[in-house]
């Protein structure tokens, strides 16, 4: 007969293999022959150390960072009692939508966002950040990487994966957070920093999972905010409680505290711990949870000030480089912004963000060869998806080198994951088709776009052009009005809708619709010239 492994050590061992299921299945064997109680009654070590085992384990499979992951949602914008200038100067605010370009190509060549703000080159929460103008236009707007519109919620991030090891046990929760005291935890660090972690991260949203899926009212953002503002007042509390313990001497649990500030919205709170932090101890993730902070309050120029103080601090690192790079991207100084991410290269030269912004940026300052070469470095790295490929397949067209366009398309369909990847794959090959001059074929795929996705404002205006081609009014004026409906910052229907409008000698209509296209995009020239026309018209009635 073979030798056991001693239980807690295999435990470990699963633990450091990133085996989290296991780890926590086996220390759940451990603790079944002691009740979980003897854990605050007699301090056990090997019970303690099954105990904290197996509460890390748990808060490892559902780790976010917190640092790079941030989402603001409908409930946050709602609620926020923050107040910030209503007419901010221009370049000092994230949240003004900036319909007039600061710099770089202009949206008739690179789309915008809802907020005015043109389309990165990485999907990440938060890049198209940017507060809609009312609840109905937030609500209204399709949930898309193309748009600004927020999640309802920020809970809906937290929602923890669906795996057997994290469901509740069925004689009760493994650890009841209402019967915990709190200040005899707090009296250990080593288990208050894991029982923290867990609050934190693991109980964050387990009484709210359903409400993701419930009608998306203000009723209910307030209900799920509240409730999740309890687990987050209990986390906060043995904070503090952990804080006071060390005699406010410890960074690490003023960091801890500024992101439950934080969480709860308390921002100049969560500032405060963030700066204290600091003083004792300087940490790149510190700098970078206080630029979250000033981001969140509106005030970019601090957040900048803050990451060049890091920078001095820290020369050279790579995340408060990304860092500032977003901030410059998310203003608008693209070319600031390009340089920052080239300096990202420097020192990491396989930072994925970095190399996909800068290929957008070269894409779209109509420089496809160059661009190429960055999505290829992508493609060696290993980053094998549908939008990598799709990108490839444009970039080949506009630099006509037409052997391989097909192909990347007919890929990046074989890996697209959903019906919205598949929607964009064939509006791209529509675009193809109308560079080719085949007009059945893009009016095919704009037509297959609608069928898997029935939100993409771009097809629907693409489909009215050619339907006003085929001098088929009356369908073109009712996709335009729909695409006009999903993306009211685009200014391709409106512009469309005006045009077709004024030849059919509705000028009213010509006229509201030429506003908005004005208001999304000032500096196009076919709108004010239509403006123009029709102010005519109206003067000599």
């Amino acid at each position: 007969m073979g030798l056991e492994m001693d239980p807690l050590l295999q435990a470990w061992s699963y633990f450091r293999r990133r085996k989290f299921e296991q780890c926590s299945v086996v220390c759940g064997r451990i603790l079944d022959k002691e009740p979980y109680d003897q854990i605050e009654c007699c301090f056990l070590v090997s019970l303690q150390a099954a105990w904290s085992l197996k509460t890390r384990a748990q808060t490892e499979m559902v780790y976010v960072d917190e640092i790079d992951v941030d989402q603001e949602g409908i409930a946050e914008m709602t609620l926020d009692e923050n107040s910030i200038a209503q007419v901010a100067r221009p370049g000092t605010s994230l949240r003004q939508a900036t319909a007039k370009k600061l710099e770089g190509p202009s949206p008739a060549v690179r789309p915008v966002t809802q907020s005015g703000r043109p389309l990165t080159g990485f999907v990440r929460p938060g890049t198209q950040s940017g507060r809609p103008g009312t609840m109905e236009q937030a609500i209204r707007t399709p949930r898309t990487a193309h748009t600004a519109r927020p999640i309802t919620s920020a809970s809906g991030r937290y929602i923890r994966l669906g795996t057997a090891s994290m469901l509740t046990n069925p004689d009760g929760p493994f650890i009841n957070l209402s019967r915990l005291n709190l200040s005899k935890y707090a009296q250990s660090p080593n288990l208050a920093k894991t029982l923290f972690e867990y609050i934190f991260h693991h109980e964050n949203d387990v009484k709210n999972v359903r409400l993701y899926f419930l009608t998306f009212t203000l009723n209910i953002c307030i209900y799920c905010m509240s409730v999740r503002n309890n687990i987050k007042k209990q986390a906060l509390e043995l904070a503090a409680l952990a804080t006071e313990n060390a005699q406010y001497k410890d960074w690490w649990w003023k960091v801890q505290l500024g992101k439950c500030y934080y969480r709860l919205g308390l921002l100049r709170e969560a500032e405060n711990q963030f700066k204290s932090a600091l003083v004792h101890q300087d940490m790149v993730d510190t700098v970078l949870y206080l630029g979250k902070v000033y981001a969140r309050m509106d005030q970019p120029l601090t957040a900048l000030s803050m990451y060049k103080q890091g920078l001095d601090r820290f020369p050279k690192e790579v995340t408060l480089l990304c860092a500032v790079a977003r901030i410059h991207e998310e203003m608008n100084n693209l070319t600031s912004a390009t340089e920052y991410y080239k300096e990202v290269l420097k020192q990491d030269n396989t930072h994925v963000e970095a190399i996909a912004c800068i290929g957008s940026n070269h894409f779209y300052t109509d420089q496809p060869e160059i661009a190429l070469r960055f999505y290829r470095r992508l493609l060696q790295m290993g980053v094998y998806n549908c939008e990598l490929f799709n990108n490839l397949g444009l970039c080949c067209f506009y630099a006509q080198q037409y052997d391989i366009i097909l192909t990347s398309f007919e890929r990046a369909l074989s890996l697209a994951v959903n019906d919205e990847e598949v929607a964009d794959v064939w509006y791209n090959l529509g675009h193809v088709a109308v560079g080719i001059g085949d007009l059945n074929l893009a009016y095919q795929c704009f037509k297959l776009t609608l069928a898997n996705n029935n939100d993409h404002a771009e097809a629907y205006n693409n489909l009215a052009v050619l339907e006003m081609r085929k001098n088929h009014i009356e369908q073109a004026r009712a996709l335009l009005q729909t695409s006009a409906a999903l993306a009211p910052h685009m200014y391709e229907p409106h512009f469309n809708f005006a045009c077709l409008s004024d030849k059919i000698g509705d000028l009213q209509s010509s006229y509201v619709a030429a506003q908005k296209s004005a208001a999304a995009f000032p500096d196009h020239v076919e709108t004010q010239q239509l403006l123009e026309k029709l102010r005519q018209h109206f003067a000599m009635i």
